[in-house]
């Protein structure tokens, strides 16, 4: 094991650092079947201003396909969102619009999506930040998701983004092999091709409710069977995960990843997004006796080297 003083090196000494390897050495005393952390990702472990990646990704397949098909663009919510009419897209909705991005990817294979969000992923840049997307990961994350594993905790990613998006990519950024991860689903169609050979389709249909609030936990329940005792989140479509980690029989964590960076990331405060909320997430965390962490104070670094 290491010494205390080495372990996540990119955290600042203080009471965050030392309440989360606190729980660290608390959980020696857990069964390892019962040594399970859960993550969300935009915005916990990744930056996801000033829009998701995975949208940035929906919005470039948007701009191939109507550079091979320019009456593409006529769709309203396609004109909205290749004209930044944040108007339009306000009258439209996001789901609306949300529904017809994910409907250009209607009829691929499984693989045939994985293959195209991984060479996404590798070629595109973040614009504001000037770093690869790869490289939009949260160095003191990956430290800590490290430790968890060197201390034989299971580590899953639940996302509210897609499920199948986020396993594209889970394995090479995070180690989270793909069926550990818990996200928003698509439904699939089965068939048979000419030769009568089994094939599994992607509709433009969602399976069930977007992964946020206490959808996390049902689906963690229902997709993985295990309790966290451990949680990260960054906003209140993140809220019901922390606190179910926190109330078992075992020692419990909650994290809560705070936006105050501006300097190195961005500054602001993490809203659910797809219902309101009632109090402000930072606010229940100060109240529920969360660790809240402070990007500006509480991390050295934010992204790795390049």
């Amino acid at each position: 094991m290491s010494q205390r003083a080495d372990i996540l090196p990119s955290w600042r000494p203080g009471a965050v650092r030392e309440a989360i390897i606190d729980f660290l050495d608390q959980s020696a005393s857990v069964p390892t079947a019962d040594r399970f952390a859960c993550f969300d990702n935009d915005g916990t472990l990744w930056c996801e201003r000033p829009t998701y990646v995975q949208f940035d990704f929906l919005v470039d397949e948007l701009k191939t396909r109507v550079a091979a098909d320019e009456s593409m663009a006529e769709v309203p919510e396609f004109a909205a969102v290749l004209g930044g009419d944040m108007a339009a897209m306000g009258e439209l909705g996001l789901p609306r619009i949300g529904f017809a991005l994910t409907g250009l990817f209607e009829g691929l294979s499984p693989q045939e999506f994985t293959a195209l969000a991984r060479a996404f992923v590798d070629r595109a840049s973040h614009a504001a930040l000037g770093r690869p997307v790869r490289a939009i990961v949260y160095q003191p994350m990956l430290e800590l998701l490290d430790e968890l594993r060197r201390r034989d905790f299971t580590v899953a990613l639940v996302t509210g983004g897609g499920t199948e998006f986020v396993r594209a990519i889970s394995d090479d950024l995070y180690d989270v092999p793909a069926e550990l991860v818990v996200g928003t689903l698509i439904k699939y169609e089965f068939g048979r091709d000419g030769d009568d050979r089994p094939r599994l389709r992607r509709t433009g249909a969602l399976l069930g409710d977007a992964n946020e609030g206490a959808a996390k936990v049902t689906n963690i329940q229902t997709q993985l069977g295990r309790r966290p005792i451990l949680a990260g989140g960054n906003s209140g479509g993140d809220r019901e995960m922390l606190e179910w980690a926190c109330t078992g029989d075992t020692p419990g964590l909650a994290i809560l990843i705070d936006h105050d960076d501006e300097e190195h990331e961005f500054r602001y405060t993490s809203t659910a997004q797809t219902f309101a909320e009632t109090e402000v997430i930072t606010d229940v965390g100060a109240r529920l006796g969360w660790t809240v962490v402070s990007m500006a104070n509480d991390w050295d670094t934010v992204f790795p080297a390049l």
